[in-house]
């Protein structure tokens, strides 16, 4: 199933105009008629020569690293976190082979992303919108209203792929007294100092999902212990079930529903009163 929203997903121009930049090079530098019409007398086409393949091979690796500090899961994710990096490699490659076509290739880079952005989330949801203080204003006024908050940016590749499985998990498990919510800390910084998160560019806490009981934080993913050390957390849907322990928050919740306030003999009587 998450295979195949995958691949929905990698129908959207944003992602297959990005695989085309990623492997331009690669396809003009193998591809031998291709390859003559862009360098004719200045390249051997069909081959990499030894430094192309070292910037690739470093490419590699930042990838890979990347995407493993990053929790990257699936093949979206993947590709998402990947992109800036491969770009940025096959600028370099472009530049190396002819200056004039590294800047072409530059001025395509910077079209793109003003053209095609990465696609946010637009399905269903059951998900609140918090703006700053009033957050913790509407956790700590009923207290029998268990939160689970998560805490984003909207540029961040981790945020913006975790979107829809906390969506389709708000979908799920939501009730009157089981409420999902999101706050973005790029648009709201005091609220990432006041829970310990840091939204700087190279923050390896977002996204970052608290789920508050009582009013107060109970459960933080990634969390950090006393000695303030991140311990890395994959947001997998499966993962954040676990974790939060959602079904058996949910069977609580469902078997102990809000109380409605009971009517004083006073309103019961004006009531009754406006009904005849």
């Amino acid at each position: 199933m998450a295979f195949t929203k995958d691949l929905k997903r990698l129908v959207l121009p944003y992602y297959w105009v990005n695989l085309i930049l990623t492997f331009s090079y690669m396809i003009g530098k193998k591809i031998v008629p291709i390859c003559d019409r862009l360098f004719p007398d200045k390249v051997e086409c069909g081959e990499l020569d030894m430094r192309e393949s070292e910037i690739l091979f470093f490419l590699l690796i930042v990838v890979v690293v990347r995407a493993r500090k990053t929790g990257s899961m699936s093949m979206v994710s993947y590709l998402s976190s990947s992109f800036i990096y491969t770009k940025g490699a096959n600028l370099i490659l472009w530049f190396y082979a002819d200056t004039k076509l590294g800047i072409g290739y530059g001025v395509l880079f910077i079209l793109v992303g003003l053209i095609f952005p990465e696609p946010v989330y637009k399905g269903p949801e059951n998900v609140t919108y918090f703006r700053g203080s009033d957050m913790e204003e509407e956790i700590k006024r009923e207290k029998k209203i268990v939160w689970v908050v998560t805490f984003y940016t909207a540029w961040n590749p981790s945020c913006v792929n975790f979107a829809p499985i906390f969506a389709e998990i708000s979908n799920q498990y939501g009730l009157e007294n089981l409420r999902f919510a999101k706050v973005d800390v790029g648009r709201f910084p005091e609220v990432a100092r006041r829970f310990r998160i840091d939204d700087s560019s190279l923050s390896r806490q977002l996204p970052t999902v608290l789920l508050f009981k009582d009013g107060k934080e109970h459960i933080r993913r990634p969390d950090i212990d006393a000695t303030n050390k991140l311990h890395k957390f994959y947001f997998s849907e499966d993962n954040v079930k676990a974790a939060f322990d959602l079904n058996n928050i949910y069977n609580e919740c469902k078997n102990n529903p809000l109380k409605s306030p009971k009517k004083s003999k006073k309103d019961s009587s004006e009531e009754h009163i406006k009904s005849e």
